[in-house]
């Protein structure tokens, strides 16, 4: 598989710049392998589609906002800062990308908020993954990741062009986020309203949860045209006891489970047992799932509409069959589907 089998033409318009007015009320395409067939849905529809005992895994890490502004010693240049991974809590270390990179070097401070309560010095300028920053903070730890809370903003997409609004806080999180950690959200799980997850309760399907904590990684560029030369940035995941006896069990009994997300699939896929099963998981996967591959956990994916030539696609490629997928995405455009973080949602199964 090349990348160039990845491109398509995508209407700047079908990028979805707001979520719909409800969760559950997004468009829902359905793919079923069997028989090659496409249905248009609402994604309420969703629990006709399953029975009782079956399972969905849902990815329950938390989106922290991720973004700061602040401003350079002595110029004043506002800095956008976006934090990518915590490197030493103690030493109060982060992985981060800045923008304008080319205004910062080794050496800079950086100052946070009106008051410039909170100070950064910029420690490495060569990671692969942007810059390495120190804060410079004395309370607790505590009192440092209050800090950042309070001065963040969340980090919609880029492509989003808007300024953030007071409803992104609440729409750019999943109903069930508790695992703080994500710096983009799992976005197939934002269509899951708390109505729609209560009558699947109801209904007798049963909940499995995971956690992986998407990094900027999943959003990354492929550069080679040869797949297998991708390298993915690793993300930290977890599959604890209780979810791998529910999956298994479910898989004993030959029951549907359902991935919501490419993240709980890399996360399941990271976690497979040499008897195909599930294990218990915790650390890091890079993780890259293209075609063609052979999916040992999930037999059912809930999965937004993704980018030409992204990872994302790729693993949905995979799991539809890539002659299916293009085929259906080709579709997605001409109903004028919408796409991306905020846009409608794609069941396979």
């Amino acid at each position: 598989m090349k990348l160039s089998h990845f491109n398509f033409e995508l209407p700047e318009e079908l990028l979805a710049e707001r979520p719909a007015e409800n969760r559950d009320e997004s468009r829902l395409m359905v793919l079923d392998r069997k028989t090659k067939t496409v249905e248009h849905k609402m994604f309420k529809d969703l629990i006709d589609y399953f029975d009782p005992e079956d399972v969905m895994v849902l990815n329950n890490t938390k989106v922290f906002p991720a973004r700061l502004f602040g401003n350079k010693e002595k110029t004043g240049a506002r800095i956008e800062v976006f934090l990518l991974r915590e490197l030493n809590p103690e030493t109060r270390l982060w992985d981060v990308l800045v923008d304008p990179a080319r205004k910062i070097r080794i050496g800079n401070k950086l100052y946070f908020g009106e008051d410039e309560s909170l100070v950064a010095e910029v420690i490495d300028n060569t990671t692969s993954r942007g810059r390495t920053l120190r804060f410079l903070y004395d309370d607790s730890y505590e009192e440092f990741r209050k800090k950042l809370t309070d001065l963040g903003e969340t980090p919609l997409p880029k492509y989003i062009q808007r300024e953030v609004e007071p409803e992104d806080e609440e729409r750019y999180q999943t109903i069930y986020a508790k695992e703080e950690g994500a710096v983009a959200a799992p976005t197939a799980g934002l269509h899951f309203s708390k109505h729609l997850l209560k009558r699947l309760e109801i209904k007798g399907v049963n909940f499995a949860e995971v956690t992986l904590h998407v990094g900027l990684g999943t959003f990354s560029p492929v550069e080679v045209e040869d797949l297998s030369k991708h390298k993915m940035d690793s993300e930290e995941a977890y599959v604890r006891k209780e979810a791998a006896d529910i999956i298994n069990n479910a898989l004993k009994e030959k029951r549907r489970i359902c991935a919501v997300g490419t993240t709980v699939m890399r996360a399941m896929e990271s976690a497979v047992s040499s008897s195909n099963t599930l294990n218990e998981f915790g650390g890091w996967t890079n993780k890259f799932i293209f075609p063609p591959y052979d999916f040992s956990i999930a037999n059912c994916m809930i999965t937004n509409f993704h980018t030409p030539k992204s990872t994302l696609l790729m693993m949905v490629a995979a799991f539809a069959g890539h002659d299916f997928a293009k085929a259906a995405y080709a579709e997605a455009v001409k109903e004028k589907y919408n796409f991306y973080s905020y846009g409608d949602a794609m069941l396979i199964i």
